[in-house]
């Protein structure tokens, strides 16, 4: 600190005064002498131990900071609108960021999971999207730390909602109710566009990003390399897929006769594309969504959604003895820990491989005894 002071007014009051390690000056009027010493040194205390901060710069609102930063930040363009959702969402964004509390926070999180906001309807979000949008509302609190608007983040110490565990919240069709959507798809390119998700594990937009180049017949790979997003109305945004989910996908041959057929039968696109949504551009989610939508209601299987059938794609590979890292590749995941965050209670258990070892065994002992003893005489 350059300086500070404190000295009595001609009012009886008492004026106390620092210099900030920018050489801006700070005042305060006090009725007691000792208030003001006090303050004082609760400002020398914060420089020293570099926790100061600027009185005026927390005035800014929580929604004039975000914007700031955000523009200062190198996001592609999924995460930008990820981020800008979440801090929209936000119901403290009026606030100056030094009148932020704990409760606010709270009380943003607690709407979202509200299921009856008093319109009958069910409001709430879906446990995932509440996280998500907390993980992408504490970065802007912690950038607010850091750039010493604020001495402390509000969120700090909050604990995310529990989430059910993926045993219990995972949904996976079965082969029989896949074959029903596949019957029912409501025009007949959602067959195809359910049979990439099902038979390849393809994710909605990396579904709809698929071009005629990307498919190697003779090889029987489909090269993931974009993902179509919605853009602002009905336009679409083309951009790489998910962190490290570029990969090659080893086709079945039952997938690549519909391909085939597929691929002669539809009409010429001029950039390619393997399934044509509006004005020479792929389908968005939102289409996708409607054409989904109307055939799991035509095959009586509403309770899925769409991802469910990248998730009936992993428990197959799993069920047929595949790896973690097998499956990891295949799904594009960055890490495997993802992909075992995600199924590892679909492998089988140490007990189960001990068990069928085991089995294995004994099935091996007594055939050879069948096959050595023979006949055996009897006295």
């Amino acid at each position: 600190m350059a300086s500070r002071s404190i000295a009595k007014r001609p009012n009886g009051k008492w004026r106390a005064r620092y210099r900030d390690e920018a050489g801006k000056e700070h005042s305060r009027h006090f009725d007691r002498k000792k208030d003001g010493e006090r303050w004082l040194d609760e400002q020398t205390a914060s420089m020293v131990t570099g926790m100061y901060v600027d009185p005026k710069a927390g005035e800014i609102t929580y929604r004039q900071f975000f914007e700031d930063w955000a523009s200062r930040q190198a996001w592609p363009p999924n995460t930008d609108r990820a981020m800008r959702l979440a801090s929209n969402s936000v119901t403290f964004g009026h606030l100056p960021m030094k009148a932020i509390r704990r409760s606010h926070f709270e009380q943003w999180v607690k709407g979202m999971q509200t299921k009856d906001r008093g319109e009958g309807k069910p409001r709430g979000l879906a446990p995932g999207t509440v996280k998500t949008r907390i993980q992408n509302v504490r970065p802007v609190l912690r950038a607010a730390v850091r750039d010493r608007i604020i001495a402390s983040d509000p969120s700090d110490g909050f604990k995310l909602p529990r989430q059910r565990r993926a045993e219990a919240a995972m949904m996976i069709p079965t082969p029989a109710q896949v074959r029903m959507l596949l019957d029912h798809a409501a025009v007949p390119w959602m067959r195809l566009f359910i049979s990439l998700a099902a038979f390849a594990g393809l994710r909605l937009g990396e579904a709809a990003g698929v071009q005629r180049r990307d498919i190697n017949f003779l090889g029987r790979i489909l090269q993931v390399t974009r993902q179509v997003q919605r853009d602002t109305g009905a336009a679409v945004l083309i951009s790489p897929p998910k962190a490290g989910s570029e990969r090659p996908v080893f086709l079945a041959d039952g997938l690549l006769d519909l391909l085939s057929v597929h691929v002669g039968d539809m009409p010429v696109s001029p950039l390619g594309w393997l399934f044509l949504g509006q004005d020479e551009h792929p389908p968005h989610q939102n289409s996708v969504g409607y054409w989904w939508r109307k055939t799991r209601r035509a095959a009586g299987l509403e309770e899925f959604d769409f991802h469910d059938l990248r998730h009936f794609y992993a428990s197959g590979l799993i069920a047929k003895g595949c790896d973690v890292v097998t499956v990891q590749k295949a799904l594009g995941h960055a890490k495997a820990t993802t992909t075992l965050n995600i199924y590892a209670h679909l492998w089988p258990s140490a007990e189960d491989r001990t068990r069928k070892a085991a089995d294995s065994l004994m099935s091996e002992t007594f055939a050879d005894s069948v096959r050595t003893d023979g006949p055996r005489q009897v006295v």
